[in-house]
């Protein structure tokens, strides 16, 4: 809990400054909240198993209420994952939600929020899994940190090298189509990283409950990261 209190404080300093992850203008701009749990009875299995009517369920959710964005998902139990094998393993499947996901259009564009490093990058290309995924590092006064964008489109990764500066403010990255983003409604995967544990261009942004309390304790949630782009709009 000491390195997520330290990196609140981080984020209160006056000389750090935090920009946007994607487009966004809060005085007209909403967000619709997606639930992915059990709750949601609407999301029945011959929806989830055929990507294209998964997306367009995503799809009509944000134009019924008028939302640019749909968003959610920290430390949601969902059921969801039930769609993909990539999410099972022989003791207990992996279902609860490590980052928040950015619901949109493919093609959306990608900001960079504070300057950072590229610390890998990969094509996680198995059905349910991230498909186009970036990791950078990013160092916030004392603190190091990670954040990974997964479900992108896979160019791009097209000249990227690690250890490779991304400025504040550049885009650098679209969220990408299914073929390319793991079979999923297009979204952006944003997820908070102290400890990348050796691991590069991946990293489980989905675990067993039974590791909760260890893997939410090393991704901390990224609303105070993603506050800074949606204002009172976040949720």
């Amino acid at each position: 809990m000491k390195r997520q209190t330290n990196l609140l404080d981080a984020l209160n300093r006056d000389d750090i400054v935090i920009g946007r992850v994607v487009d966004f203008a809060p005085a007209h701009d909403l967000l619709y909240p997606l639930d992915f749990t059990n709750a949601n009875k609407e999301l029945t299995s011959d929806i989830l198993e055929d990507t294209d009517l998964f997306t367009n369920w995503v799809e009509n959710k944000l134009q019924l209420n008028a939302c640019r964005y749909g968003i959610g998902g920290y430390n949601e139990h969902r059921s969801i994952y039930a769609r993909s094998a990539h999410f099972d393993t022989d003791e207990e499947p992996r279902r609860l939600h490590l980052g928040v996901d950015i619901w949109g259009p493919a093609g959306t564009p990608v900001y960079n929020f504070h300057d950072a490093v590229v610390h890998s990058f990969k094509f996680n290309n198995n059905f349910g899994d991230y498909g186009g995924t970036i990791i950078l590092k990013y160092v916030l006064g004392d603190v190091v940190i990670h954040a990974l964008y997964g479900h992108l489109s896979v160019a791009c990764l097209d000249g990227l090298e690690e250890g490779m500066y991304i400025p504040s403010g550049q885009q650098f990255a679209t969220f990408g189509a299914k073929e390319e983003n793991g079979f999923w409604p297009p979204h952006l995967h944003f997820q908070l990283i102290f400890n990348m544990q050796a691991l590069k261009g991946d990293y489980p942004g989905v675990c067993q409950y039974s590791k909760r309390d260890i893997y939410l304790n090393n991704c901390p949630d990224p609303a105070p990261i993603l506050k800074h782009t949606f204002s009172s709009a976040l949720v």
